[in-house]
C-alpha cells in the first residue's frame, strides 16, 4: 500500500512528505525533531518540524486515527479549545516493507505546556486552583457541545497562559463522542473519571515532591467536580431578561464573578419577549482586568474598578448593532471600546460635579454610578438608566461622602464606623 497523506490544507502534503515516514517514530532523528516537553500518552508521540511550523506526530491505529482527526476538526468548527489537526499518515512501512502503524498529525499549539511542565517548579496553591478553573471550563464548554471526552485528565490537556488568562485545550479526542445532546449520566461519568483522575496525577506530583505541600491530591481532585457543577448550573439557566432589567444582566455577571470567573464574550439575542443572553467564561489572572482596559480604552483604574468597567463594557457592545464577535465585518472590540468611553463613559463622568467629587478620579466615579444604579435597579425592580442613576447619585450619596470626608469627620480620622 502507497504512502497516504489525507491533510485538511492541500498545502500540507508536501511539506508532510519530508518527513521520515519509513522509519518508527520513536527512532526518527534528531535533526528532524524538535525538543518541547511532552505530555504523558499511551502512545509514541514527537515534535518535529514540518516547513516553517511544529507538529505533533502520533502512532495510533488508522481507524483511531481517522476517527480522531474527524473529532478534532468537529471541535475546531464547534469553536472549542482543542489542538488544531492537520493529516493523517496511512499506508507507512520500514525499509524491508514491514507495516507501520500509521499516524496523527496536529498542530503545536503556541505557548501551551503539559501539566508536568508546569510543575517542574512547585507551583502555588492558587494557581493550581486556577488551572483546575481551566479545566473545569473546558470540561464544560465540550458538554455544551455534546462532547463525551470520556477520559478528562490533566495528561490529556495542554495549558497556556496569555495576557493573565489560563485556558486549558483538549489534546487527546482518542475517546470522545460527538452527539446533539449530553444526557445526564454521561456529563456525571465524565465528571467522576476527572475527579479520579487529577486526584491520582496529583498522587504522583505528590510522591515526586513536585506539589505544593498545602495541596491536597484529593480534595483538590474533587473541587473540580464542585467547580464544573456550579459553573454548569449558571451558564445553562435559560433566562430571557425583559426590556428594561438590564439589571438582571450585571446579577447574572456577578454571580460569575463571586465563582471566580469573568465573562470573556457576551452575546445577547433579540426576540419579543426580551433579550436571551449567552455569556462565555474565562479564568484570568491578578491585573488580567487593569491590563485588558487600559489595552482597550486608555483608562487607568484599580483592578475591581477596571474588572466592573470592562463588565459594563462588554455588556454595552453586545447591545450594539454591529457588534459580532468572529465576523470580520462587524465592528472590532477596540472601535466599540473607544465608542464606549466617548459616548458613555465620559459623558456620565461629566455629569458628576467637579466640587463633589473630591479626589475621587473618573474611574473611581464611573464604578460608583455603576455601583448605584445596580442598586436602585433591584430596589425598583426595573432597569432606571445611567441618567436617573446619575440624579440620585449627586443628589444623595455625593454629598453625604463629601461630608464624611470633611476634615475633623469620622472618615477622615480613620475612625469611621460601619
Amino acid at each position: 500500500m502507497a504512502l497516504q497523506i489525507s491533510a485538511t490544507n492541500p498545502e500540507q502534503p508536501a511539506v508532510l512528505l519530508d518527513l521520515p515516514w519509513n522509519t518508527p517514530l520513536d527512532q526518527w532523528p534528531e535533526d528532524c525533531l524538535v525538543a518541547l516537553p511532552r505530555g504523558i500518552s499511551r502512545h509514541v508521540v514527537r515534535f518535529a518540524s514540518a516547513g516553517a511550523e511544529v507538529m505533533a506526530v502520533k502512532e495510533i491505529s488508522e481507524r483511531g486515527a481517522v476517527r480522531e482527526f474527524g473529532l478534532l476538526r468537529d471541535l475546531h468548527r464547534l469553536g472549542i479549545p482543542a489542538v488544531d489537526p492537520v493529516a493523517v499518515v496511512t499506508g507507512r512501512t520500514d525499509a524491508s516493507g514491514e507495516p507501520l502503524e500509521p499516524a496523527l498529525i496536529t498542530r503545536h499549539l503556541k505557548g501551551s505546556l503539559p501539566y508536568r511542565s508546569m510543575f517542574e517548579s512547585t507551583m502555588r496553591p492558587s494557581t493550581v486552583k486556577r488551572l483546575m478553573d481551566a479545566l473545569a471550563v473546558l470540561l464544560v464548554r465540550l458538554h455544551l457541545a455534546g462532547f463525551a471526552w470520556g477520559d478528562c485528565s490533566l495528561s490529556n490537556a495542554l495549558f497556556r497562559r496569555d495576557a493573565g488568562a489560563y485556558a486549558a485545550y483538549l489534546v487527546d479526542a482518542e475517546t470522545g463522542q460527538l452527539q446533539q445532546n449530553l444526557s445526564p449520566g454521561q456529563r456525571e461519568y465524565d465528571i467522576e473519571l476527572a475527579r479520579v483522575n487529577i486526584a491520582g496525577e496529583l498522587m504522583d506530583l505528590e510522591a515526586s515532591g513536585a506539589l505544593h505541600p498545602s495541596v491536597d491530591p484529593v480534595p483538590f481532585g474533587a473541587e473540580i467536580c464542585r467547580r464544573y457543577e456550579d459553573l454548569w448550573h449558571e451558564l445553562t439557566r435559560e433566562s430571557v431578561y425583559p426590556v428594561g432589567k438590564r439589571h438582571y444582566i450585571d446579577r447574572r455577571i456577578r454571580r460569575l464573578n463571586d465563582l471566580g470567573f469573568d465573562v470573556a464574550e457576551m452575546q445577547i439575542e433579540r426576540s419579543p419577549a426580551g433579550d436571551m443572553i449567552t455569556f462565555l467564561p474565562k479564568v484570568v489572572d491578578a491585573g488580567h482586568h487593569q491590563r485588558q482596559l487600559l489595552r482597550l480604552t486608555g483608562l487607568d483604574a484599580e483592578e475591581n474598578q477596571a474588572r466592573r468597567l470592562l463588565n459594563d463594557l462588554e455588556s454595552w457592545m453586545a447591545g450594539e448593532e454591529d457588534y459580532a464577535p468572529g465576523d470580520p465585518l462587524g465592528a472590532r472590540p477596540e472601535v466599540l471600546a473607544h465608542r464606549w468611553v466617548r459616548d458613555v463613559f465620559r459623558p456620565t463622568v461629566r455629569q458628576v460635579p467637579r466640587e463633589l467629587r473630591g479626589e475621587m478620579d473618573a474611574a473611581q466615579i464611573y464604578h460608583e454610578v455603576l455601583e448605584h444604579r445596580w442598586y436602585l435597579s433591584e430596589n425598583a425592580g426595573r432597569d432606571v438608566g445611567l441618567d436617573a442613576t446619575i440624579e440620585d447619585y449627586v443628589a444623595h450619596v455625593l454629598p453625604r461622602a463629601t461630608k464624611a470626608m470633611a476634615p475633623g469627620s469620622a472618615a477622615a480620622s480613620g475612625d469611621l464606623s460601619p
